[in-house]
């Protein structure tokens, strides 16, 4: 008999994703990939009625719990109706920003407890800590990566297909996992302005980006003032 399929949040398929199921490293900036499992656990608790977005913020509108001890754990740090930031709600860019590598150790822990993925610690230079989390099925990694390749040829049908599409470009993934050609790949990049949590992910990315190019340009001594 086989075995029902295991159930997965949004945050963790966008992480089978993007982790090698053999090395366990992204295919993507580890920092990105730390914004977009930030969003994607906000959309998984907007599909489950506990938060919506609007203007760029963060409302919650059912502050109980739900099952999932991680979603009940995110829940909870943010602001419950009428409390907290102005209006009860919270900057969606600032709070994935600020919470996006808390929020994805979390959903990583939550993957290794569940024998999903394996931890893995290695040394850079022999002496500073790093972690991979190869899977400890790649069966089940493949199968998440065929169920998005199904979704992509359908055109992305339904509302859960889209915001991952939509993370997957966010974050930079869309080249590794998108089976469509540069076609569709503009198509999952058309999505990130239609999905709130993937725009405030893709804003950080953005962000990132332009501050790793304004220190190329000093370090090269393109940003000091010349002339006599």
């Amino acid at each position: 008999m086989t075995p029902p399929a295991l159930e997965l949040t949004l945050p963790e398929e966008l992480l089978l994703l993007a982790l090698d199921p053999l090395r366990g490293k992204p295919y993507c900036a580890g920092r990105s990939l730390e914004y977009g499992t930030a969003g994607a656990v906000l959309r998984e608790l907007e599909f489950q009625g506990r938060v919506t977005g609007q203007g760029g913020r963060i409302r919650v509108l059912n502050p109980h719990a739900p099952p999932d001890p991680l979603l009940a754990h995110v829940l909870e740090s943010l602001s419950a109706p009428g409390t907290g930031w102005p209006a009860g709600d919270t900057d969606t860019r600032r709070w994935v920003r600020q919470t996006g590598r808390y929020v994805q150790e979390l959903c990583l822990e939550h993957l290794v407890r569940r024998s999903v993925l394996r931890r893995e610690t290695h040394r850079f230079l022999g002496l500073l800590p790093y972690h991979r989390h190869p899977a400890a099925d790649p069966a089940l990694s493949l199968a998440v990566r065929d169920r998005f390749t199904a979704a992509e040829a359908a055109g992305f049908p339904d509302p859960r297909g889209r915001t991952l599409a939509a993370l997957v470009s966010a974050v930079g993934l869309s080249g590794a996992v998108a089976r469509g050609g540069l076609r569709q790949r503009w198509a999952m990049y058309n999505l990130v302005t239609e999905e709130w949590t993937a725009e405030a992910v893709h804003r950080n990315v953005r962000q990132d980006r332009a501050n790793r190019n304004r220190r190329m340009r000093y370090s090269s001594g393109g940003g000091g003032s010349g002339g006599d």
